[in-house]
């Protein structure tokens, strides 16, 4: 049986290890926006578009199948579609930029202050995001 293809704006459901689910829309190159709501079952989804954080996350995670798609919220432009704007940190020289719509621009630590980090997540660590232990 053929996996259902995923689109932007496809809203999955997590499943937890408190028997409650997380919930995360889909946008641009491979980010989920995590929602704050946690619901009860995979039909409480959530009713506005308040996100805990949004991250990117590997494609196998998306692909397995493992996290359904409930509800599909399509982004009103293009634009909107794009995930905000993450710091990025060279492990090397230490330098900061800020990744935004596929392009990096030079950034000081003060430009990154309150973005997100970019980096790509598995399942699990998006699981413990939720869940409170963000380590």
């Amino acid at each position: 049986m053929a996996t259902k293809k995923y689109q932007l704006g496809d809203v999955f459901a997590i499943p937890l290890q408190n028997n409650k689910f997380g919930f995360g829309r889909l946008y641009k190159e491979s980010c989920i926006a995590i929602y704050k709501h946690i619901g009860n079952s995979v039909n409480d989804i959530p009713k506005r578009e308040e996100y805990h954080f949004i991250a990117g996350v590997y494609q196998d995670v998306l692909k397995s199948g493992k996290w359904a798609i409930v509800d599909k919220r399509p982004f009103n432009s293009e634009d909107e579609a794009w995930p905000p704007p993450m710091c990025v940190i060279d492990s090397i020289s230490g330098k900061y930029s800020i990744y935004h719509k596929g392009e990096f621009i030079n950034a000081s630590k003060a430009d990154c202050e309150g973005l997100e980090i970019a980096a790509v997540w598995d399942k699990t660590h998006i699981i413990d995001r939720i869940m409170g232990d963000n380590q």
